[in-house]
């Protein structure tokens, strides 16, 4: 048996190969839509992709499985469990349909569905076992139900997809999956489908496996034996859900489209930029200090070299609307790759960072003793847009908190001239919000450089 790892550093997310060296037969689970990687993989070690499988609609990425049937020709393997509303729509008469306990084989690994709802209705974990030489599994996929170090949130379809209802239901499924999974070999490996930074989960480890015994011991969700304790533990402090989770649901429940479909966006000429602007979504690429040095008015600033890019920019994108870029040429392919993992198909166009030249329009960044100094001399309004769990640790005492999610809808709350420092962790998602403060017509905005971490260096006075 041969095992694969790939990792998505914008989304936190992992996917897997399994191959049988013996037979040549592969099969990979919870694909990226960026299929290279599994293609290279497989072509290196000698495997053929004759299986491909999920453990549910995604809600964070567009799931490449059937992306990677339709290159290969490998079999699709889908969840059949949870009500008709969690159905796949795409799934044809060659695809199977998985229900709790089912089983299959790749080769000589025996793979077995385990339904465990909760995080999703539909959602299974796989249970692996290489029959060449044991007759006991070896491991789990747990997607996002179990994870190191937590499990997952119950509560996206409710957050996200407005399903109202669900999440306590999906708690209390989740407490049921662990008692499930305390029966099971200590022994057993655990290959979740996220890490660190993932929005599925709170307080997720950044290791990218662990065993079933080690969780047993250290993940909290184990140690609760109170269902109801459990299930207000398990809601409580769970991040915001991004925006775009909605859509990633309709997205990979219908089918996505494959990627041969889909355009290339077009080089801009600079003139277009100002008669696209205010209307159109404008995405400048570029590190924070080129763009508050220098600007176009009404475009929006989220560096493409963060790890976090496609989740900001999923925080704002209308998925009815086409959006438009300023990025270097050579860098278009991989943030293309980036946007479309999300679902963002529709890039109209793009334009060269030449595009600012001629533009006066800056962002003040602020060091923290200067931010000081103006929240002294009183009238200012400092804003936190931070998440939730991350403001109630520390924050800077009377800053206003708002998550960078909320802010447009909420920033009719200020006067359009209002004096306003925005902060968050490090100084990039306060610079995405004064930029779309800015886009709004706010005219007095600023960023404080290096966020919470440079004040808390400065030695400047934190509060709980």
């Amino acid at each position: 048996m041969l095992l694969k790892y790939f990792y998505d550093r914008h989304l936190a997310q992992a996917s897997y190969l399994v191959g049988c060296s013996a037979t040549g037969e592969a099969l990979v689970i919870d694909p990226a839509r960026d299929i290279t990687p599994y293609l290279e993989a497989a072509q290196t070690e000698g495997l053929r992709i004759t299986h491909v499988t999920e453990t549910h609609i995604h809600a964070d990425f567009v799931s490449g499985a059937r992306e990677l049937a339709a290159a290969t020709g490998a079999r699709l393997y889908l969840s059949d469990m949870g009500d008709a509303d969690w159905k796949y729509g795409y799934a044809d008469a060659d695809t199977v349909l998985l229900h709790d306990g089912d089983s299959w084989m790749v080769g000589n690994i025996r793979v077995e569905a385990l339904h465990t709802p909760g995080h999703t209705p539909e959602h299974l974990c796989f249970q692996i076992t290489d029959t060449a030489g044991a007759n006991r599994p070896m491991g789990l996929f747990t997607g996002d139900c179990l994870f190191v170090g937590n499990i997952g949130r119950p509560d996206l379809l409710e957050e996200a997809a407005g399903i109202v209802g669900t999440k306590e239901p999906g708690a209390r499924n989740q407490f049921h999956n662990i008692q499930r999974l305390k029966t099971l070999p200590d022994y057993l490996q655990i290959w979740p489908g996220h890490g660190a930074g993932s929005a599925c989960g709170k307080g997720l480890g950044a290791v990218p496996s662990s065993t079933l015994g080690y969780e047993k011991l250290f993940n909290p969700a184990f140690q609760i034996n109170n269902e109801d304790e459990f299930v207000r533990w398990l809601l409580d402090g769970q991040p915001e859900a991004p925006r775009y989770f909605a859509q990633m649901k309709r997205v990979n429940k219908v089918g996505p489209a494959l990627l041969a479909s889909l355009p290339t966006p077009a080089r801009l000429p600079a003139a277009q930029i100002s008669e696209l602007l205010p209307a159109a979504l404008v995405i400048d690429t570029r590190p924070v200090a080129e763009f508050a040095s220098q600007h176009v008015l009404g475009t929006v600033n989220i560096p493409a070299h963060e790890n976090s890019f496609s989740t900001w920019v999923g925080w704002y994108v209308d998925y009815q609307s086409p959006l438009y870029l300023i990025a270097e040429t050579q860098a278009l392919p991989d943030i293309l790759a980036t946007l479309r993992a999300i679902g963002v198909d529709h890039v109209r166009g793009y334009f060269t960072p030449d595009v600012v030249e001629g533009y006066q329009s800056a962002i003040p960044l602020l060091t923290p003793q200067a931010a000081l100094e103006r929240l002294r001399a009183g009238g200012v309004t400092l804003l936190d847009v931070r998440g939730a769990d991350e403001y109630r640790e520390q924050h800077i005492p009377g800053a206003l908190h708002i998550p960078m999610g909320e802010v447009p809808a909420r920033a009719a709350a200020f006067a359009p001239d209002a004096p306003i420092i925005v902060q968050c962790g490090g100084g990039t998602r306060s610079q995405i919000v004064a930029s779309l403060l800015r886009r709004q017509g706010f005219s007095n905005i600023s960023n404080l450089v290096d966020g919470i971490d440079g004040w808390r260096r400065a030695g400047l006075p934190l509060e709980a």
